[in-house]
């Protein structure tokens, strides 16, 4: 409840007025006082909220102001596209992060280590708009392999998900090599060498288990925020997801389209830490032994 009140209160102060977004400001007052009644902007902000409280509490979303449909079923009908594009994003930016960390970790000090810490810098800092059109041009525009924009087949969702997984694949690419460098100091993996354990096992049973711990909450939190929708990567791919959505809400001022995107979104973000949280508890035995000694 108060996730719904902080965000309505937030929707409501920004600037503009929907219904002259709608009527345009050259409609005449008895057109504008019509709307206003029709969308509910005439009533006090207390009456507003209680109105949307008692539309989420029936299970709706509210209609959109401008084509009066509703955001529920608008909304179910694009996150599975969201949802697409998240996956195919982590699928590129797990595995290839990951493996660039541990590289840098293994080769640390030496050329390897020092380019893949210049591709990780490079994959936090450069802005998505920028690496979308970059690929957008290349592949696109120059080579004309892949399409520039749209939903459909596994060729469209290509350029979107490369360009929504390098600040991913960049973040998880720190995060793994500072924490396989930290395992390998550990006393555990100084006393399996000792015990004659080959490197192989030490990598695979030892470390990549222990270093997999503070990266699932990592992927996870990326994961939640491209539920979100990933506004920028689907306003530019022209992605049609609930990023692409609550961005033309905001611009039309659509309030019940926004506010629908966001409570989607963060219940979303909510459930994929409940998610993580058991996936720790599966992975970390430290876990499972604190929660029995309570």
């Amino acid at each position: 409840m108060s996730i719904t009140f902080i965000t309505f209160a937030l929707i409501k102060a920004l600037p503009g007025d929907p219904v002259l977004s709608l009527v345009g400001e050259r409609a005449n007052p008895e057109t504008i006082e019509r709307i206003k009644k029709q969308i509910g902007s005439d009533k006090d902000f207390l009456s507003q909220f209680l109105g949307y409280v008692g539309l989420l509490l029936k299970g709706e979303l509210g209609r959109s102001h401008y084509t009066q449909r509703d955001v529920a079923k608008d909304i179910m009908e694009k996150f599975p596209n969201t949802i697409e594009l998240a996956f195919g994003a982590m699928v590129i930016a797990v595995p290839f992060g990951i493996m660039l960390g541990f590289i840098s970790a293994i080769y640390r000090g030496r050329f390897f280590d020092r380019l893949a810490s210049i591709i990780a810098v490079g994959g936090i800092s450069l802005p998505v708009f920028w690496i979308g059109l970059i690929l957008m041009y290349f592949f696109s525009l120059y080579l004309k392999w892949l399409p520039p924009s749209g939903t459909g087949d596994i060729r469209f969702i290509i350029l979107p998900a490369i360009t929504l997984s390098l600040p991913a694949a960049a973040s998880i690419a720190r995060v793994a090599r500072t924490t396989m460098l930290d395992i390998v100091e550990q006393p555990f993996i100084k006393t399996a060498k000792a015990k004659g354990l080959k490197n192989r096992d030490i990598l695979f049973k030892h470390i990549l288990k222990n270093a997999l711990i503070p990266l699932i909450t990592l992927i996870g939190l990326d994961f939640g925020s491209y539920l979100n929708g990933a506004v920028l990567t689907e306003t530019i791919f022209g992605w049609d997801g609930i990023g692409r959505f609550m961005m033309e809400g905001i611009i039309k001022r659509d309030y019940p389209v926004v506010m629908g995107c966001l409570l989607v979104g963060t219940s979303a973000f909510v459930l994929i830490n409940i998610a993580v949280d058991m996936i720790y508890h599966y992975l970390d035995p430290r876990v499972r032994i604190n929660e029995s000694a309570k």
